[in-house]
């Protein structure tokens, strides 16, 4: 079970809001049904509080030395081809080929063309620069 506490701290909010309306609402039979859920919604909200944040990503090391899966992409018409660039620094692009399979890693962002140093097969050339 993934993002409990974030799950508990929007039902308590969701609650106590509910529990708002329907206590201030035009009809005072509600008013015991109202302070039942808002009252509930303090405890599921304080529960949440409690508990510890879900701590399950990855560490800046692995961040760092993440590559796609090396594996050959299916046919399109023409060779396929996966591009990942890293948004924080050390900025690195991998470059997978769909021919082979092969995985490239370049220093720096998307070059302008690039042919698999693998299998030479021709993946794109950029005509805008």
């Amino acid at each position: 079970m993934q993002g409990v506490r974030q799950n508990l701290l929007i039902s308590g909010l969701t609650c106590l809001s509910i529990g708002a309306i329907i206590t201030l609402s035009l009809d005072p039979a509600l008013a015991p049904f109202g302070v039942t859920i808002g009252l509930a919604g303090i405890v599921i909200f304080i529960w949440g509080f409690s508990t510890k944040p879900d701590e399950h990503g990855l560490s800046l090391e692995e961040i760092v030395a993440w590559q796609p899966s090396e594996g050959q992409l299916p046919d399109s018409g023409r060779v396929m081809y996966r591009i990942d660039t890293t948004l924080d620094e050390p900025i690195t692009t991998t470059i997978l080929c769909g021919a082979c399979g092969d995985v490239a890693t370049v220093e720096g962002r998307k070059p302008n063309s690039w042919d698999c140093p693998s299998c030479d097969a021709f993946l794109w050339h950029n005509e805008e620069e």
